[in-house]
């Protein structure tokens, strides 16, 4: 049988055109300024889209944008979709060197920055075209139509760059393609039941996915975007009280703060299905309390930024139920192995690393050849998470096969902080370790060892660590040791687990 050639995959501009048709009065973006109909939503981002061609990009260009959540960023993004241009969303936490690494990694033709974050193409010396978003994005448009530009855009040409940490500390752009998106968006409509009668409250950065997937999830399926500008603990409770929410993110950090918002404001849902993420990195009493409040199960998922959801996120934790058990379900819409070093399926009961093969994929890290290579070996993607598979399919975290700090959902590799201290006057050696924090799940914790007739001040260990590290990176705490007391390796490397048990176990 001869196959056509002419089939392909729907792309998220498809699927946004579909909802502009099918109900173009209904609410899609909502935020500071009011709110956005599909109909409006889909002929402002093909305006935009005009505006892209006109400056002279083309299918498979970068643009970046430096961002508070705000409707420009969504526009943006909707407006590449139709074009096949790449955005690359720039995590405004970082510290400067690792911005303009950033920048460099994709060189972007055109950047979008925000009068709030603006400040740091400067201090970079940033030398490409930027558009201010307060100040210039009229002006840009200005000469833009609203008619479709109607290209044809292949759906695995990617979509959004979101960065994610590397072992070397140097941050990674995962391309997401638009078939990644529109199947992440069918896995957040399929698993949990969610469809174009649910709002979605984006209160996290448009940087990360839980922004940037789900929102244009929402988008995708006709639901109404709820665009916060940070975490506002009064207004999410407003937003929850007002809104028919199908999934409200709630993260390490901020979940104590959400349960006496709540609390305070005496909220009382008008509907929500579901709460939460990383339930491994949470307080088990903070998950029953939560869940209590808000009548709505506790997410226990698995997943990252290079999969989405898909890897295990299939669970729920009933509310006001502390759980004995955070064994996690295979999600749909992708197959998951247990492997050991050599890519053999491990036995059950045996940990091994997470491979995956499904629609929802990214399509590698941007100009990263080696790294996908051995990442992506054997056709399937490799996660770098251990986990146990026990006799009724599900799975069990046991831990990261490449060390990694997960603080308040930001990723943090020990080895950027350790070559912060080790840079600093007087230091001999160094590790940085995890250490459970009842509010950010996880925090970088440092034990130094100074050269002899050095000072051991913290304070100025600090500061110094500051000038190169972005906040959430930063040590939470030293401590100085005799660099011979440091568990050591065969190889003289620092035993990052011994440190653990042994300093911080207690």
């Amino acid at each position: 049988m001869t196959m056509s050639s002419g089939a392909s995959p729907l792309t998220v501009a498809d699927l946004l055109r579909k909802q502009a048709v099918v109900r173009p009065g209904a609410p899609a973006i909502e935020d500071g300024k009011g709110v956005l109909s599909y109909g409006e939503l889909d002929r402002w981002s093909c305006r935009i889209a005009q505006a892209l061609t006109a400056w002279g990009l083309q299918a498979g260009d970068r643009i970046a944008v430096l961002a508070e959540n705000r409707r420009e960023y969504l526009g943006l993004q909707l407006a590449a979709a139709k074009v096949g241009v790449i955005v690359a969303c720039l995590n405004w936490r970082l510290a400067d060197a690792e911005a303009l690494h950033c920048l460099e990694l994709v060189s972007p033709r055109l950047v979008f920055a925000s009068g709030r974050h603006g400040e740091v193409l400067r201090r970079v010396r940033w030398a490409g075209p930027v558009v201010d978003l307060e100040s210039a994005f009229d002006e840009f448009l200005s000469a833009a139509s609203v008619q479709d530009p109607a290209c044809e855009v292949d759906a695995e040409h990617g979509l959004v760059i979101l960065y994610t940490s590397g072992t070397t500390g140097l941050p990674k752009g995962a391309v997401i393609s638009q078939r990644a998106m529109v199947a992440r968006a069918m896995c957040f409509a399929s698993e949990y039941g969610l469809n174009a009668d649910h709002a979605y409250v984006a209160w996290s950065p448009l940087f990360h996915m839980a922004a940037t997937d789900f929102s244009l999830a929402t988008l995708m399926i006709g639901g109404k975007v709820v665009l916060h500008d940070g975490l506002d603990i009064d207004r999410l409770c407003a937003a929850i009280a007002r809104e028919k929410i199908g999934w409200l993110v709630a993260m390490p950090g901020m979940i104590d703060l959400l349960i006496a918002g709540l609390k305070r404001n005496g909220t009382r849902p008008r509907g929500l299905r579901i709460v939460g993420a990383m339930a491994d990195l949470v307080p088990l009493q903070q998950i029953a309390e939560l869940t209590a409040l808000l009548g709505a199960p506790y997410l226990n998922s698995f997943g990252a930024t290079e999969t989405g959801l898909a890897p295990a996120s299939g669970s729920l934790i009933a509310p006001g139920v502390v759980p004995a058990s955070l064994a996690k379900r295979e999600s749909g819409f992708c197959r998951v192995r247990l492997v050991d070093a050599d890519g053999n399926d491990v036995p059950e009961g045996t940990p091994g690393e997470a491979a995956l093969r499904g629609p929802t994929l990214f399509s590698g890290y941007w100009n990263a050849p080696e790294t996908n290579a051995h990442d992506f070996r054997g056709g399937w993607f490799h996660m770098g998470d251990l986990f146990v598979r026990r006799g009724d399919g599900s799975l069990d975290f046991v831990d990261r096969a490449k060390y990694l700090i997960k603080t308040g959902g930001e990723n943090v590799y020990p080895a950027e902080v350790e070559r912060a201290l080790l840079a600093q006057p007087g230091v001999a050696d160094a590790v940085v370790v995890r250490r459970r924090d009842e509010r950010w799940g996880e925090v970088p914790v440092a034990f130094v060892a100074m050269q002899p007739n050095a000072r051991a001040d913290p304070d100025a260990l600090m500061r110094g660590c500051r000038e190169q590290l972005a906040g959430y990176k930063m040590p939470k705490e030293i401590r100085f040791v005799d660099a011979s007391s440091f568990p050591r390796s065969s190889t003289g490397k620092i035993q990052r687990h011994e440190v653990e048990r042994r300093w911080l176990s207690a």
